[in-house]
């Protein structure tokens, strides 16, 4: 008869335990991280959703939130000094070039000119100088432009617009620098600034939904069967398929580009891309620079000039000697 051991009995229990354990606090880890990677829902257009937006409109891989909603690509640019001292007032110029002869697509499906927009990140201490501080010949440049804060508390962070293209091509930002010397939180350096401009609509609302600025397509393969006007403008297409009959609904703006009949595929433009606009964005660096290491650096390039002089005036001295003592 097998004697029951009890030692090797508490082992086993022991082990499934153990292993019992484990699983629970696996199955918990996935259950809660299954909210940590579910994809976030798009967070753009920071003059609407900067109540509810990041804390920047920077995200972690360095893009802007406008081009979750600008989607096509444009160039902007931001010219800034190199650098620049403590408590002084200079030029940020942002740069939204376009063809002024461009019509973009309105809500109502009309043709307009179109707007632009910007936002502007500057470091920390960095914001828009009080009309006290900015020179004259800068306040004609900036004009009756209004500035405001991404956030309350973020005065760093800058976003104007949207504003008549046709006038705005170029946004000047008169920006104060900090002072060392009355913030213990700023230091002398070299600081990162982000710029993200857009000009015409975005193709994406806040909410999710296609604007009008877009080119649709069909969702369904099959004929044209039929197409028409409603009153308040676009188009309704009839697509026969093999399941029935689908309408494709097409606001006001783009331009149908196929006809009854005709026979499309699933993902087929429907009609022309009436986008003419886009966003960019652009990184560079500023320099918030000691006023006393320039003195230095002029004091210690002074030096080096005086010793240089002195040093050709001495040799000048030692060849008229060493003539004179040949002459002797």
């Amino acid at each position: 008869m097998r004697t029951f051991n009890f030692n090797r009995f508490r082992q086993i229990s022991r082990q499934a335990l153990v292993k019992s354990v484990l699983v629970a606090i696996a199955t918990v880890s996935l259950f809660l991280a299954s909210d940590a990677i579910k994809p976030l829902s798009a967070a753009a257009y920071p003059f609407w959703a900067q109540q509810t937006a990041p804390e920047t409109p920077r995200e972690a891989t360095g893009r802007i939130v406008c081009a979750n909603c600008h989607l096509a690509a444009k160039p902007s640019e931001v010219e800034i000094p190199h650098s620049v001292t403590p408590d002084s007032v200079f030029e940020a110029v942002v740069k939204v070039p376009y063809d002024l002869n461009s019509q973009q697509v309105l809500g109502d499906g009309s043709k307009g000119g179109l707007n632009v927009g910007a936002v502007l990140m500057l470091p920390d201490g960095f914001k828009i100088a009080p009309p006290d501080r900015i020179p004259e010949e800068m306040k004609e440049k900036v004009g009756g432009l209004y500035f405001q804060s991404y956030k309350d508390g973020q005065d760093n962070v800058v976003i104007v617009g949207p504003l008549p293209g046709e006038q705005y091509q170029e946004i000047v930002f008169p920006v104060l620098a900090p002072d060392p010397a009355k913030d213990k939180n700023i230091h002398f350096g070299k600081y990162a600034v982000h710029l993200g401009a857009n000009r015409g609509r975005g193709q994406v609302y806040p909410t999710g939904e296609s604007s009008n600025n877009n080119a649709f397509k069909a969702s369904v393969a099959g004929t044209i069967s039929a197409i028409s006007k409603p009153e308040a403008g676009g188009y309704e297409v009839s697509i026969d398929t093999a399941n029935g009959s689908v309408v494709e609904k097409i606001p006001a703006g783009p331009e149908l580009i196929v006809s009854e009949g005709q026979t499309v595929e699933v993902g087929q433009f429907l009609t022309s891309n009436p986008n003419v606009g886009g966003f960019g964005q652009k990184d560079t660096e500023v320099v918030l620079q000691n006023p006393a290491r320039i003195k230095g650096l002029v004091l210690f390039l002074a030096g080096i000039m005086l010793a240089q002089i002195l040093l050709v005036i001495k040799k000048k001295q030692v060849e008229r000697v060493q003539a004179a003592e040949m002459n002797f």
